[in-house]
């Protein structure tokens, strides 16, 4: 393990689940926007009950790419979503400690889904590991850390000249 991530606090449970749920909003308010988009581009069939199968399925597969492009974006560039940012967590490449790649994304977004449905169990799984890992954490060799808070600048101290 790379020795920032030694020095590094990982999160706890309570507040990856307070940054999921900002992000979990931020979410929401995206597959609203597509969702709106598709009923538009379909005339409204989309809201209907005899609407065919495969506009369901062209809906449910926007909303999958949405979501993976949403973090993915967020986590390559910078590595917080902004649930992270709001909470001070930054997604980090478990071996150099550097970016995450979009290898990694997927298989961490493949892992959450696995974590999710065993129950959970994966997301829980920070509360009984040594080094507060969840099971997407180490499929994708990621690791998720706590950003140290900045102080904040004195309004005496700033120099207006």
């Amino acid at each position: 393990m790379h020795a920032l991530l030694t020095n590094t606090a990982s999160p706890g449970f309570a507040r990856r689940c307070a940054a999921l749920a900002y992000d979990g909003l931020l979410l929401i308010a995206l597959w609203m926007a597509v969702s709106a988009l598709l009923l538009a581009l379909s005339g409204g069939w989309l809201a209907d009950l005899k609407r065919p199968l495969w506009l369901v399925y062209a809906l449910r597969a926007n909303l999958v790419l949405v979501t993976g492009l949403f973090f993915g974006n967020f986590w390559t560039h910078g590595g917080q979503t902004l649930g992270m940012r709001a909470w001070r967590l930054r997604l980090v490449n478990s071996a150099d400690a550097g970016p995450v790649r979009w290898k990694q994304v997927l298989l961490r977004l493949a892992a959450a889904c696995l974590s999710a449905g065993a129950l959970g169990l994966g997301f829980f799984w920070v509360l009984i590991d040594r080094e507060q890992r969840s099971w997407h954490d180490r499929l994708s060799g990621t690791h998720l850390v706590v950003v140290p808070a900045k102080k904040p600048r004195s309004v005496f101290t700033r120099n207006y000249l």
